[in-house]
This record gives structure tokens, sequence and C-alpha cells, in this order.
């Protein structure tokens, strides 16, 4: 085994001092897989445990916080107190593997489908709507409602709710769903945020609700967790909307996260190796090296986007990330991990056998937008 793969496969330990036992984590993925209670299924319970052991931490799919926050069908729940038996069901289930378990919490804001949501109204930082392509609410004639102070207040508490929760439950750790253009990443945008009272305007206090999320999560780990638990934050670093994010605007996102006590950071991208867009002076250079220069040792970063092979993770880490996520490629082979560490990486699939539904334990309502979805993975 080359340096580079050791290096890959060796121990991590966190800023709270959690040693993890390797640098790479299962990257979390929506599977539209839930009960229709919001419990979590007994066929996600599976695809979870078949693809546990051999990363050191699994992030879930999303769970919502609020009942207005539902953005998927098959999406379970984290919203209420009777939710605990079902979350811990999956806790155990990433756990018994070997991995830490981390929830991943959000609120879907304008991007719920509105047959998901209570009365069809959709809220968000302000009454504009969605226009990207291909989201749950690109319908033209689909505006959310401005959230009031009260109801941002609301939310802000639901998170931390949440984050009790899975603290009950059993959980490692929670991670904060700022990206993909969900509610917290809406109030960060200046196409979706055109407030003009605390939590709008400037970069800054567009920062506020956010910022007030991670401060609300916090404060509810140091009442009823242990130093130990851990609380991540994942981000996208640009939008194509304009006006948008900007990778300067990330920056400075990025710049007051690493002062707050986050246990890591994770950022959202498609591809690992894509360079900034606007927002920075030099758009040649990658988005991780702009974010591992700005954060500077302060806070772990999880790179993520279209890593299949060894070869690529091994590039990946060169950049100097300390913990890679894997997402599509531990759904095309479970096994991915095990096979660099027994030296068996010629053993690796990296496109889809669409012929192995049963053997890759993918339940159904994913396999078929998988292989409903060309392009989307490699070997559809």
């Amino acid at each position: 085994m080359n340096q580079d793969t050791q290096a890959m496969l060796s121990s991590y330990t966190l800023p709270n001092g959690v040693e993890l036992k390797n640098r790479l984590v299962m990257a979390p993925m929506t599977h539209w897989s839930s009960n229709q209670d919001g419990t979590v299924s007994d066929a996600e319970l599976d695809y979870y445990a078949r693809r546990s052991s051999g990363v050191s931490m699994v992030i879930t799919a999303c769970t919502y916080v609020t009942p207005n926050g539902k953005g998927f069908h098959g999406q379970f729940s984290g919203d209420k107190d009777e939710m605990i038996p079902s979350l811990t069901k999956l806790a155990n289930a990433i756990k018994n593997q070997g991995a830490k378990a981390i929830l991943q919490i959000f609120h879907g804001g304008r991007m719920c489908p509105p047959e998901l949501v209570p009365n069809r109204e959709l809220v968000s930082a302000s009454d504009v709507p969605a226009v990207r392509p291909g989201v749950s609410t690109d319908d033209p004639d689909i505006k959310p409602r401005s959230l009031t102070d009260q109801e941002v207040e609301e939310i802000i508490k639901a998170f931390g709710k949440t984050t009790r929760l899975a603290i009950e439950a059993g959980y490692d750790g929670v991670e904060i769903h700022g990206a993909n253009g969900y509610l917290i990443q809406q109030f960060f945008s200046p196409h979706s945020n055109r407030r003009e009272d605390k939590y709008g305007g400037s970069v800054e206090k567009r920062m506020t609700f956010p910022l007030a999320i991670v401060d609300e999560v916090q404060r509810v780990v140091k009442e009823h967790a242990t130093p130990e638990f851990i609380v991540g934050y994942r981000f996208s670093p640009e939008e194509p909307e304009e006006p948008g994010i900007t990778m300067g605007d990330t920056l400075k996102l990025v710049d007051t996260l690493a002062t707050k006590g986050l246990t890591y950071l994770h950022v959202s991208l498609a591809d690992f190796f894509s360079t900034a867009r606007r927002g920075v002076e030099d758009t040649s250079k990658t988005r991780i090296d702009y974010l591992l220069e700005t954060i500077d040792n302060r806070v772990p970063l999880i790179g993520v986007g279209s890593i299949y092979s060894a070869d690529e993770a091994r590039n990946a880490f060169k950049t100097g990330i300390p913990l890679l996520a894997l997402g599509r490629e531990l759904i095309i082979d479970p096994d991915w991990v095990q096979k660099v560490a027994e030296n068996k990486e010629h053993e690796i699939v990296t496109k889809l056998d669409k012929t192995k539904q049963q053997e890759l334990v993918i339940p159904d309502p994913l396999w078929n937008i998988i292989t409903n979805s060309p392009g989307w993975f490699p070997g559809v």
C-alpha cells in the first residue's frame, strides 16, 4: 500500500477530540424511501447498514425540522419527539457497523413541493420564487411567502429541538444543512433574501439567520450532550442566479464559521476540482483551494464531488483536504473503502450495474429515480 493510500486510511482526530478511523465519509444523499408517516423504513435501514462499515462517518439524508420544511417525498421526519424511536433505529443501523452517525437537519423553504407542506404554503426569506430548473418548485406560478420575524425565531428554535432529538436518539452529531438552495441558503442568498430587517441586506446581515441556527444548535448541545457531540455545517459555494451567492460571499461566510467552534465544515460540490466562477480575482483557482486558504486549519473541511476511483480520491487528498466524502460511488460500490484497504482497487466498481439492485441494497424509490435519470450516475 503506497503512502498516499495509507494517509487516506489513517485516523483523524476532530477538534472536539473524537477520533475517526479514517478520512472517508459517506455523503448525505436523498433517497425518497421513508414511510408515509415520516418514520425510517426497513429498506432505508438496510441501505445505510450496507454502506456504514468502511467509512468513518455517515451523514444521513436530511430530516426536516418543521412540517413546512419537508422538502422531499419519502423523507423521514425529525420535527417531533414521537420520531425519536424511528431516528434511533437509523442511528443504530449506522453505529452498529462501526461508523459515526451524523443526522443532517434542514428546512426546505421555497424548494419544498407544495403538496408536502401545510396548506400548500411555501415559506422563504422573501417572496421570491425559485427559478433554477430541475428543482421541485420550478413552476413560475408558485411563489413563497416571506417569513415573519416570529416565524424565523421559531424555525431557529426548531433546529435546536431536532438537535435535541438527535442527541436523545443516540447520534454522534448533527450537520446543519446550509447548502443546495434550501432555507438556510435562501437567507444567505441575495437572490432569495430581499429583506430589509436584521436578516437581510449586506452579506453580513444575510449571515444572521445561518449563524443564529449555529448558535442555537450549539446551545442545545451544550445543555443536552457531551463535548464529543459533533456539529457540522454544509454550504454551497456559489449560485448561478443573478443576483446570487458568489465565491467571495462564501469566503466571508466560511471565514466567520471558522470562528464558531464547529467540529467541521462540509462544502457541497458536484465536482471536487471545480474552479471558482465569480467574486474572486483568480477564476482558474479551485474552490477547494480558496476554501482551505480561508479556513487556514481553523476547522476541518470535508470535500466532495464526483470522486469514483481510488486515484481520484488520492488526488483530492493532495490538495490538503483533511476529509473526503463519497456519495454516488458508495451507492455504486458499498465496499469501496474495504477494497482500497485490502489492496483490491482493481475490483472497485465505478459504473452502476443495473442488474444488481438487490445486491447493492438500494430501496426501490431511489433505484427508480437513479435508473430514470440519465447522466446522474455513471453507467445510467
